[in-house]
């Protein structure tokens, strides 16, 4: 039997990558992965306990706030805070930072910003949902983090995941030196090393995106979703077409498996849906560090400038080869757009 090597022990090994962290940065992916762990057993009973459906209340989004958000959200914060290895926080569901004020956070490296439950609409269908962090090295000086300390580009992260709570519960990181899976084991409830080295194939088979509202899609969007649609033999088209509605599951397969996932701008939401911070920055940074590519449809995710902490931002990553087509497309339509 090969040994297995828990998310802990993995860590360590490579804490060496980070001799400035002196083991900051591995206490606090440990952090996360405990809240995970917490959060997972709250997702895996959710039928059994008096925490579906709405909280009635909703979020800075506007949005409806589901209950496991809310505990999801709390874990995280409590997590996050107890550990004492970052000096602030910023959660999709809250408004502005959680500024962490004790004499641990003082002298603390680290800001995270997560989103504790990426795709929770889907609570309800049993439908895969996860959980999105993103790290920072703060930019102030000491004391409790401030706005500043969140407002970097992507390329800025020194660690982004996600945790996928779906027929099995896995937990994928990047430091920047590649991608790692963990499943969890239940039986001795410890993440376990189940996906090294994770690459996603450089084509893919598969488009995600919500094709319910084409209508309201950019010119460049439609047209590449009926490229993807057309029978063409060399390049092995038509596409599959695979819509979850969870973004960390829909791109959790095609980072296994190749595909594009497509979230762009519409006529109702014209700056995006997404937000920058949360979601498309340590998403983007995943993938990009398993060999993808992750764009707005025109540049670089990662080198977008951050001015808000609910910033929103069009969203295409996934295969190369597919993002750069879908790419070509909005060069090219886009500036039909522009004329007309």
């Amino acid at each position: 039997m090969s040994k297995v090597k828990t998310l802990g022990q993995f860590i360590i090994e490579k804490q060496s990558d980070f001799p400035y962290a002196k083991g900051e940065l591995s206490r606090l992916l440990r952090d996360i992965g405990i809240a995970s762990k917490i959060i997972n057993r709250e997702v895996s009973k959710a039928g059994l306990a008096d925490i579906l459906g709405e909280a009635g209340e909703t979020n800075v989004q506007g949005e409806q706030v589901k209950k496991l958000d809310l505990f999801s959200n709390e874990q995280m914060i409590a997590a996050l805070t107890v550990g004492g290895e970052c000096c602030a926080m910023a959660s999709e569901e809250n408004e502005d930072i959680i500024p962490i004020d004790n004499a641990q956070s003082a002298t603390a490296r680290y800001v995270v910003a997560f989103d504790p439950l990426d795709g929770s609409s889907n609570i309800d269908a049993n439908v895969s949902v996860g959980t999105i962090f993103s790290i920072y090295r703060r930019t102030s000086l000491s004391g409790p983090g401030n706005t500043a300390d969140f407002l970097q580009r992507g390329t800025d992260q020194v660690a982004a995941g996600y945790v996928i709570y779906g027929s099995s519960t896995m937990l994928v990181y990047t430091t920047g030196k590649g991608v790692n899976g963990f499943t969890l084991d239940p039986s001795i409830g410890e993440f376990c090393l189940s996906h090294p080295n994770m690459k996603i194939p450089n084509g893919g088979k598969i488009y995600s995106i919500n094709e319910g509202n084409y209508v309201h899609f950019p010119d460049g969007v439609k047209k590449f979703i009926k490229w993807c649609q057309e029978e063409d033999k060399p390049s092995k088209r038509p596409f599959s077409s695979r819509y979850i509605g969870s973004a960390v599951a829909d791109i959790h397969r095609n980072l296994l498996y190749g595909g594009i996932f497509i979230y762009p701008t519409t006529s109702t939401s014209p700056k995006g849906k997404l937000r920058l911070l949360y979601e498309c920055n340590p998403l983007a940074f995943i993938v990009e560090q398993a060999g993808g590519k992750a764009t707005d449809g025109f540049g670089r995710i990662l080198e977008i400038e951050l001015n808000s902490l609910h910033q929103r931002s069009p969203l295409f990553i996934g295969s190369t080869e597919m993002v750069e087509r879908a790419e070509e497309f909005m060069s090219k339509y886009s500036s039909v757009e522009l004329k007309n």
